[in-house]
């Protein structure tokens, strides 16, 4: 179970995409999380505790760009 994530984050998920994909990017955070599947481009929503209980680990976090 992962506690803290951004917009941008790539997240692996309990179960696979019916795709094959286990690979999601969170495009919407807030009282629903909103992901697309990195495989195939299908857009799901999930209630935060939901997305909270299935998804494993972040795979790769988004680094905002530095203000130079």
């Amino acid at each position: 179970m992962i506690e803290t994530f951004s917009l941008g984050d790539h997240v692996a998920m309990r179960k696979a995409h019916a795709c094959g994909g286990n690979e999601w990017e969170i495009i919407r955070s807030g009282a629903d999380i909103k992901l697309r599947c990195c495989k195939c481009g299908h857009v799901v929503m999930l209630d935060r505790c939901d997305f909270l209980r299935s998804a494993k680990k972040i795979l790769d976090a988004h680094k905002e760009p530095a203000d130079d």
